[in-house]
């Protein structure tokens, strides 16, 4: 991931602490300097949201296991984006037009909404934190548009970890602008050639690694045994994750975003990135739901939301394969 201009994002405010609306949540200064919101769920379930980035570095079950991918090397110091857990790409997917690499969200300092608009939620969850985002002068120079960008993350009682955006158009000269997304999910796997990933199964998919071309999926399932760097185009809403060393199943859960990303670095590309180690592709697996292929355009006024929703089950097998009616279907 590319790193920002230092001079870009607003610096955190030396005011007094915002107020967090769940007593199941906390402001926490973490020895880098930078400050992070600590949700608590049930037994040991938690997750962690770094202000910068407005980014998601740490989703525990309820064994206190592990459930997102962080490199060891990963620089927690703007303007460098932080490696693993769960990147927001806005307002540019890759290299998918003219901005830095996955856009700028990533490494701007978000701050706590505390009187966010009503967004319908399950009342049996307790913790969640709400993050805004608008654009910095500086950010204005390189991105000429206007814009609210609400973030809520929370922790379901069962451990469910879900994440929902609310991106506004804000200008005032009534232009409409466009913009693609991805929620960039670093999952932590036990072995990548281990790893299966169902519910793309002869989905057309653009290659990054071959110009962006377009080809059809073949198989029954995706496996990994090099490099890959895919976007599945018109996905399904739900896509599953099968760990058979671990014996679980990640299940991942997208509204709004009709498109879904897949990559791993594999061993050369790993090693040509200087926050990553250099065996660390092969316990990661990054399954991002999207908007890339067709960019999402809001006139002012106009509000997109986009929900990510993740749990993690123990895998159902039949012959070794997911039980599609208990997980896809489920």
């Amino acid at each position: 991931m590319a790193a920002a201009p230092a001079t870009a994002g607003r610096a955190a405010s030396p005011s007094p602490p915002p107020q967090l609306p769940s007593p199941f949540a906390e402001l926490v200064k973490t020895p880098s300097g930078l400050e992070k919101v600590v949700l608590r769920g049930a037994r040991n379930c938690c997750a962690e949201v770094y202000l910068y980035g407005g980014q998601v570095t740490s989703w525990k079950n309820d064994n206190g296991e592990e459930l997102l991918f962080l490199s060891s090397k990963a620089i927690f110091k703007p303007p460098k984006a932080i490696r693993g857990g769960i990147p927001i790409c806005f307002p540019q997917f890759g290299t998918h037009g003219n901005l830095e690499q996955h856009g700028f969200a990533r490494n701007r300092f978000w701050a706590i909404d505390s009187n966010p608009p009503p967004l319908p939620v399950n009342p049996a969850i307790k913790a969640f934190v709400d993050l805004i985002l608008k654009p910095s002068d500086e950010d204005l120079k390189i991105w000429p548009h206007s814009f609210e960008f609400r973030l809520r993350v929370a922790l379901g009682p069962s451990g469910d970890l879900s994440l929902t955006s609310r991106i506004r158009n804000t200008n005032k000269d009534g232009r409409p602008f466009s913009y693609t997304f991805a929620y960039h999910t670093y999952f932590s796997v036990s072995d990548i050639s281990e790893v299966r990933v169902e519910g793309l199964e002869t989905m057309d998919y653009l290659d990054n690694l071959k110009a962006k071309e377009r080809f059809t999926e073949q198989g029954d399932a995706i496996v990994f045994e090099t490099e890959v760097d895919k976007v599945y185009l018109a996905a399904p809403s739900k896509i599953a994750i099968i760990d058979h060393e671990k014996k679980k199943t990640f299940v991942v859960t997208k509204e709004g975003l009709p498109d879904a990303v897949v990559w791993n670095p594999w061993d050369k590309k790993a090693k040509a990135m200087q926050d990553f180690g250099d065996g660390e592709y092969k316990n990661m697996l990054c399954v991002e739901p999207a908007a890339v292929e067709k960019p999402i355009t809001l006139k002012p006024g106009e509000e997109w939301k986009g929900r990510l929703a993740l749990s993690a089950v123990p895998s159902s097998y039949c012959s070794g394969q997911l039980d599609p009616l208990k997980v896809l279907q489920g």
